[in-house]
């Protein structure tokens, strides 16, 4: 069976650990995974896109206020919304995860919260790859179908979130002290974007799901 090529993007000093997660989580399901950063040429074609977790978002995206002590990575940003801008009308299937989840609503006219920490008083700071935290999920929604759960137990490594969603974009899923984690466009087949990191959590069932689902739909396009 041919393996469909599914691009991901990452930063140009990303991990080998990090990338390796990445790479597992896609060929482990039956995908081809390509690292896509802004120092590599871009592919003419791809079956689907993970946009990956990294550094903040440029705040002139998405009309927020400069922060002024975050790493930023402005070549990345160009090449995510180029990226999208290609492959989303050719109704790629396309993963937000992380700060892909932002970038994917950003692109779509959305808005982010630039600082949970600083927007929502007396959070408790939540920095992990292991599942600590708790999501409930919309019922009758993609996710939640490709889940099959109604809450699950994430990791989390953000500080920035989903604020206003963006055209065609739905809030599909929440954590227990009500921000966004969980986003989908009811105007394409596939179009998810998650807070956390399923690559990471190689042993949870639901959430590898999540990349199955995507590498399935990615070859039901393939020519």
């Amino acid at each position: 069976m041919t393996r469909p090529l599914i691009g991901i993007t990452t930063s140009d000093y990303k991990s080998r650990i990090a990338w390796w997660f990445d790479w597992f989580a896609v060929w482990r399901h039956g995908g081809r995974p390509l690292r896509l950063s802004p120092s590599r040429p871009l592919p003419a074609a791809l079956d689907g896109l993970i946009i990956g977790g990294g550094d903040d978002i440029q705040a002139h995206l998405y009309g927020g206020e400069v922060q002024l002590d975050v790493r930023l990575d402005p070549q990345r940003d160009e090449l995510e919304l180029e990226l999208m801008e290609r492959f989303i009308p050719q109704g790629k299937p396309v993963l937000g995860i992380c700060r892909g989840a932002q970038m994917l609503n950003v692109h779509l006219g959305g808005t982010l919260d630039p600082d949970i920490y600083t927007t929502h008083e007396g959070l408790k700071r939540r920095r992990t790859v292991l599942p600590r935290k708790t999501v409930d999920i919309v019922a009758d929604t993609q996710l939640r179908r490709i889940l099959k759960v109604s809450w699950c137990r994430i990791n989390s490594l953000h500080h920035q979130a989903v604020q206003e969603a963006g055209r065609g974009i739905e809030i599909v899923a929440r954590d227990r002290d009500g921000l966004v984690q969980g986003i989908e466009s009811s105007e394409h087949e596939f179009l998810i974007g998650v807070q956390w990191h399923p690559e990471w959590l190689i042993f949870n069932r639901p959430q590898q799901r999540l990349v199955r689902a995507l590498v399935d739909a990615a070859r039901r396009g393939m020519p």
